[in-house]
């Protein structure tokens, strides 16, 4: 069996759903046509309330052109006006804002700027910005290394029910990383994360099963979640399930191979 490592900041977390109306029938109107996939109804009919200040539209244009929807695809539109919203306060457009300088798009790679906006909108509980603060103090990208804030910020997170967060969490608790090594907390974490359908996690809690670390042992526990692992095309989970079946304890005994 394989014990798999820390989730990164995936880029699934990039674009958030488009933000909810804030007052104007326009704002509706545009949120309608995307939601048709008239993108180009969507993207004329947001220009003029981003340009009039609205901090909705002026983050639902930039993930217009972040996702190129009735536009080229333009990084530097959709800075633009992230920025905008974002220095009106609006956390998702922090967040994103955050991400772009963390992945460089479109700009030079800066973790530094990533972790100021991230840290803006984690402070205004967004669970994904403060799973973004604990991963970066976590691999020490824009700020020094430091496992105590790591935990504090994957914490944050993982209470909001963020599986990235929950995760990581089990994982520096299974290798000791700033805390006492701790099975029965590291299982703990990774069942929240696999109950949310968080496919490495559902592998790593069938290893603790499978060797009994944190868990009373079981072979059918062990099953179960590498099963639900390997479903989702987890490789490990595929391989350690496979081998559970080889070896005879996957509730049957093993096939003799025939020319």
């Amino acid at each position: 069996m394989k014990f798999a490592p820390k989730h990164a900041i995936a880029a699934i977390f990039l674009i958030s759903s488009f933000a909810a109306p804030v007052a104007a029938r326009p704002l509706d109107d545009a949120l309608t046509a995307n939601q048709k996939g008239d993108f180009a109804t969507a993207l004329r009919l947001l220009r003029p309330l981003a340009e009039q200040g609205d901090a909705g539209a002026q983050y639902n244009l930039g993930v217009m052109y972040d996702q190129g929807r009735g536009a080229p695809q333009d990084y530097a539109e959709a800075m633009k006006w992230y920025r905008k919203a974002a220095d009106q306060g609006l956390a998702d457009a922090q967040y994103n804002l955050g991400f772009i300088y963390a992945k460089g798009h479109g700009v030079a790679q800066n973790y530094a700027e990533a972790m100021k906006w991230y840290r803006k909108a984690a402070d205004q509980g967004d669970a994904t910005a403060q799973y973004s603060v604990g991963y970066l103090y976590d691999e020490g990208h824009g700020v020094a290394q430091n496992n105590a804030e790591a935990m504090k910020w994957y914490r944050m997170a993982a209470d909001q029910g963020d599986a990235e967060a929950q995760y990581n969490l089990g994982v520096m608790y299974y290798t000791a990383q700033g805390v006492p090594r701790d099975n029965a907390e590291a299982a703990k974490w990774f069942r929240k994360a696999a109950e949310r359908g968080d496919a490495v996690a559902q592998h790593n809690l069938g290893v603790t099963y499978e060797a009994g670390q944190g868990v009373a042992q079981s072979d059918a526990e062990a099953l179960k979640w590498y099963r639900q692992s390997a479903e989702q095309g987890y490789a490990l989970a595929q391989n350690n399930l496979g081998l559970m079946y080889d070896e005879g304890r996957g509730g049957r005994p093993r096939t003799m191979l025939r020319r």
